[in-house]
């Protein structure tokens, strides 16, 4: 099964790939929905824009996202006040509530439908002992000027024991919406290049070169917006931020369904939307996040949110079903300005931790404005560059555990697993004559051997069992079972075997 906005109903596949050298103001690397936005403003205000992606537009994760357009980042404000102030609070929320207003503009202006519906927007819990905390977030909320309101019944079929809503949020079909972006950049006279690796910037003279496998492209300004910059020095966003992993299923329930979006407070972590598909509300349920990397089987995933889907209805149907990966920040604050303060006209937004729909147009607006040498009153909240002191300690030592003890040099010692016990449609590293091997045997039995090390920065690769894939532990890359890179920040395939027993 496929992302429901990937269906062959919204696909867009006019593009092909660059096959010559070419010059433009800028260059955006990711045709995602970050880099479609800054492609958006700037052909409008007359920059030579030209877009350039691995994959077809918006194939990643705009194309698996759940899609809700919300300031309401889980019971996030709290945080923000307690860590960094009211003021800074404060503007982080209404960047974010900009961007909401911004993507009805351009969807208005644009005439782009993409089944925007204006819906309330719900973090909500089960547990009573939860009350508490989602009370002071309320009251934190009111206290930097923003309307949240307390509630105990939202519309979900089962009891709440409370919530904080927040009104005015949205929700919309991303693959619409970034194909009307598409539209646009083609109309100012931007170009679009799919299916299109870039392996290397270089900068040399005032301008940039990116080299792709299909030709090179000048320019004065790069935006990186490959949703894990694959580019590691100097910025070095691989040690100050790791993926998560996480599910959602398209469900026809066969009733009506309510309005809003919804997710949990606390673990286990459940969202709800609905979504238009062949002319009817289905329900999108996502959940089962993880440590991208962290071994998971069909159960723990899928299966979960089946289960769970079919108590609350028990005659639905599953009609969809994938998954996603968001980058996730130490600080939990996106990172968007300058890639590097070294280096002048490359830019960079990533770290969305899972609201990339608000935080793309953020991000668009910060660096669209440093371009364009204006001052953005919320580029301090989110500078790239920052080099405050991290307060989740503990998220930094999990993150460099984890990363030290993935490395391949580390991991010498003899595997656990063996050929013979990878059942049919499953996989594992094995110790062949010393060297490490990932093997997948597929439903008949037939075999497929990687070398199992990422091609990012060497880390040993676990078996996802849910999606059969190769996922990275250290940084989130993917590799499918025949070794085809699937996900940044590595870009190359993995090295394959030929295994005879």
């Amino acid at each position: 099964m496929n992302s429901l906005w990937l269906c062959d109903d919204f696909k867009d596949n006019r593009f092909f790939g660059l096959d010559k050298d070419v010059f433009c103001d800028v260059c955006i690397i990711g045709a995602g929905i970050f880099g479609l936005t800054c492609g958006y403003y700037l052909s409008k205000l007359g920059f030579k824009v030209v877009v350039v992606d691995k994959y077809d537009v918006a194939r990643k994760t705009t194309g698996h996202t759940t899609a809700k357009i919300t300031s309401q980042h889980g019971l996030f404000y709290t945080y923000l006040v307690d860590t960094y102030g009211e003021q800074f609070a404060k503007d982080y929320l209404f960047a974010n509530e900009n961007a909401i207003e911004n993507i009805k503009d351009i969807i208005d202006t644009e005439h782009i439908n993409c089944d925007f519906e204006v819906q309330s927007s719900f973090v909500y819990s089960t547990d009573i002992s939860d009350v508490e905390k989602i009370k002071m977030e309320v009251d934190c909320l009111n206290s930097i000027g923003f309307p949240a309101n307390f509630v105990t019944k939202c519309g979900l079929p089962f009891e709440i024991a409370g919530g904080v809503q927040f009104k005015n949020q949205a929700q919309f079909n991303p693959i619409k919406y970034v194909n009307g972006l598409c539209n646009c950049i083609i109309k100012n006279d931007g170009n679009i290049y799919t299916n299109t690796t870039v392996y290397d910037v270089k900068n040399d003279d005032d301008l940039f070169s990116t080299f792709t496998v299909g030709g090179t492209i000048k320019s004065k300004y790069i935006i990186l917006a490959s949703h894990y910059p694959f580019i590691n020095f100097p910025g070095m966003y691989f040690f100050k931020m790791y993926q998560s992993s996480s599910y959602v299923i398209g469900v026809d329930t066969k009733k009506t369904l309510f309005n809003g979006m919804y997710i949990t407070s606390s673990v286990p972590t459940y969202s709800f939307r609905t979504a238009f598909y062949n002319g009817k509300k289905i329900l999108l349920l996502g959940g089962c996040d993880h440590k991208t990397g962290t071994p998971v089987t069909f159960e723990d995933s899928y299966l979960n949110l089946e289960n769970y889907a079919k108590q609350l209805y028990p005659n639905c149907e599953v009609l969809f079903r994938w998954d996603t990966r968001d980058c996730i920040t130490l600080d939990k604050i996106p990172y968007i300005g300058l890639f590097s303060s070294t280096i002048d006209n490359f830019f960079v937004g990533t770290g969305f931790n899972k609201w990339g729909m608000t935080s793309s147009n953020v991000a668009a607006n910060i660096v669209c404005d440093m371009i364009l040498d204006k001052t953005n009153k919320f580029a301090y909240v989110f500078d790239s560059t920052r080099v405050n002191p991290i307060k989740n300690r503990t998220e930094i030592k999990n993150m460099i555990s984890e990363s030290v003890s993935s490395l391949a040099l580390k991991k010498l010692k003899d595997s656990s697993v063996s050929f013979d016990s990878i059942c049919f449609n499953s996989g594992g590293v094995i110790d062949v004559n010393g060297q490490k091997v990932g093997v997948y045997k597929d439903s008949s039995g037939n075999i497929f051997a990687v070398k199992p090390i990422c091609t990012h920065l060497g880390c040993l690769l676990s078996w996802n069992d849910a999606d059969k894939t190769w996922d990275c532990p250290c940084h989130g890359s993917r590799f499918d079972f025949m070794g085809r890179n699937l996900y940044d920040p590595a870009f190359k395939d993995l090295e394959t075997f030929n295994l005879n027993f």
